[in-house]
């Protein structure tokens, strides 16, 4: 028997939440995580981004920080990027 908690840790809103968005490259990719990510968490920096290409030039890697309120908000933001249809993964 293992002596490891199996609880995760708890976050402790609000807090700054890094956020790693990945999806097909294209035009506007960028501009619409950044957007999206601006309607559930209003007031983050989101000027401070960054996006790198996948090596084959197929994807994007988009990477922010919000301002995290609760788990709710975490889980509506997720669902609003899978829904774009271009996102293959949130981090």
């Amino acid at each position: 028997m293992s002596d490891v908690p199996t609880d995760a840790p708890r976050i402790e809103f609000p807090c700054l939440y890094p956020i790693k968005v990945i999806g097909e490259a294209g035009d506007g990719f960028a501009d619409m995580v950044v957007r999206i990510a601006e309607q559930h968490a209003p007031g983050s920096d989101t000027r401070v981004i960054e996006v790198i290409d996948s090596k084959n030039g197929r994807f994007l890697s988009v990477r922010l920080q919000i301002t995290a309120t609760g788990p709710e908000q975490l889980q509506a933001l997720h669902a609003d990027l899978k829904a774009t249809g271009k996102v293959h993964m949130v981090l």
